[in-house]
């Protein structure tokens, strides 16, 4: 089969729904809940641009298995026109999002990548395994499926020297039985982003929570199901989709990825579907070893470029409205926006420019480019989304909604809400959109995503100072000081 299109995933959706909970109930079909289509029909929106006519030949590449054309983001990269046209697929897919989706299916198509690359390090476990791992690539990539995944057990006690794992298997996911068809595990998993819009999940240990040495060989695994398995079930957060027009809620209304507590009720893992399993060293270090942290982080990168792009377009288009353009206050937080996008676009440039082949054969960006841009961003998208409130103040507090434009008042808010430069209408939009970035509770929700999808700056701060090197630069602070 190859790239899908949008009706393709929806009924995809539709035919294999998997057990998903949301305020109380289950829901049956994502792709028609309130809560979830809107979501739903933005994926779909990415799969259709896979066939628009205007991206012919930047968004997918003939199949290396049947020919036919598969998405852009499977692409094992060989050389660095390969990094630099997977990047531009990824931006176009940024783009229909406005960067505000931060869990697109080419996530973790870049991910599954890196791991079927770097088969053979699956290998070194069971030989089965490294064919397991190549399947499963191909077998999404076939089938341009949408994947999501969990990598965090739950805690009990968040004290320094408590361990995630406990012998409870209802707290932390673990092996309970081996069997001759596969694992069984038990025990629950966050945190699923997109699960209940996604065919499958994929379960692997996380580079910023390793297991601990002593770790039993039960905890040790990565495998990948489809999101419909028996005894799997998505408990999802509050929506963040109110069923309000576009007009009200530009963002909500289309981009709601959607967060989930994933329950493994004694789940049978079939033994094709396991990639690593009972060796904890092993388990720690395959995210290092693939090249995955660094793939996932250049997706990643290039989406916080067009989001970076978006804020500056937003700030920028609220300052012309308002007239305050000549504030010295006003020109200063503008300003701060652009040294945001103008950092993230050159960390990302540096990172292709520089990028070489890595042991498996794959063109890779070095990793400290990217691991700065996205340590960078848990600090500044807090940052763009305060100075929204400061540029926008009193024009953020008492919006009238689509419906009041053709209400009682229309002729009112017509009257006195528009600016030198923008009818009322053009301004009430606007600084609605601004509000669902900063404001609201889906915006509220992107900052805290922003602050630790990738780990905290504190485990991101610690993981750079491990691998970088400053050893040459003290040696040159020595060679000053011995000069005499």
């Amino acid at each position: 089969m190859p790239a899908r299109r949008g009706a393709d995933y929806l009924e995809g959706l539709r035919k294999n729904p998997a057990e998903v909970y949301l305020t109380g109930e289950r829901v049956t079909d994502p792709t028609s809940h309130p809560a979830l289509r809107g979501g739903a029909k933005s994926i779909a929106r990415l799969y259709d641009l896979q066939h628009d006519s205007d991206a012919k030949g930047e968004m997918t590449y003939p199949s290396p298995s049947s020919g036919e054309p598969v998405g852009l983001s499977f692409i094992m990269p060989r050389t660095l026109e390969d990094l630099e046209r997977r990047r531009g697929m990824m931006t176009r897919w940024a783009r229909v999002s406005c960067g505000m989706m931060g869990r697109s299916p080419d996530f973790l198509n870049v991910a599954l990548m890196s791991m079927a690359a770097a088969a053979d390090y699956c290998g070194r476990n069971r030989p089965d395994f490294r064919e397991n791992v190549v399947n499963y690539y191909e077998h999404v990539r076939e089938n341009d499926l949408t994947l999501t995944h969990t990598l965090v057990n739950l805690q009990r006690n968040r004290a320094p020297l408590a361990s995630p794992l406990e012998n409870r298997t209802d707290v932390a996911l673990a092996v309970v039985d081996e069997t001759p068809d596969g694992i069984v595990v038990n025990g629950a998993r966050v945190l699923a982003t997109l699960g209940p819009l996604s065919d499958e999940i994929i379960v692997y240990p996380a580079r910023t929570h390793r297991l601990p040495g002593n770790a039993a060989e039960r905890h040790a695994f990565a495998f990948a199901l489809p999101c419909n398995t028996p005894g799997m079930k998505f408990l999802c957060r509050e929506s963040f989709d109110l069923g309000r027009d576009h007009f009200d809620h530009p963002l909500g209304s289309r981009f709601e990825e959607m967060d989930a507590v994933v329950f493994f009720d004694n789940v049978l893992v079939p033994w094709e579907r396991v990639f690593l399993y009972g060796d904890v060293e092993l388990a720690n270090n395959w995210g290092a070893a693939s090249n995955r942290n660094t793939h996932t982080g250049h997706q990643v990168v290039s989406k916080n470029v067009v989001k970076c792009e978006f804020m500056l377009g937003l700030a920028n288009l609220m300052v012309n409205t308002l007239g305050s353009g000549q504030i010295p206050q006003v020109q200063a937080m503008v300003a701060e926006f652009i040294e945001n996008l103008q950092v993230t676009r050159a960390l990302l440039k540096t990172a292709e420019v520089e990028a070489t082949v890595d042991q498996w054969g794959i063109m890779c960006p070095p990793y400290m480019p990217l691991l700065t841009a996205r340590r960078m961003m848990i600090r500044m998208y807090p940052r763009m989304a305060e100075m929204l409130h400061l540029l926008g103040s009193s024009s953020l507090m008492a919006l009238p909604t689509k419906a009041d434009l053709s209400g009682p008042l229309a002729e009112d808010i017509a009257a006195y809400l528009d600016t030198d430069t923008a009818t009322a209408e053009e301004r009430v939009r606007l600084f609605r959109l601004a509000w669902d970035v900063c404001c609201s509770s889906f915006g509220s929700r992107q900052v805290l995503y922003e602050r630790y999808f990738g780990g905290d700056a504190q485990s991101n701060a610690s993981l750079m100072y491990s691998l970088f090197d400053a050893q040459p630069m003290s040696e040159r602070v020595v060679e000053f000081l011995e000069a005499g």
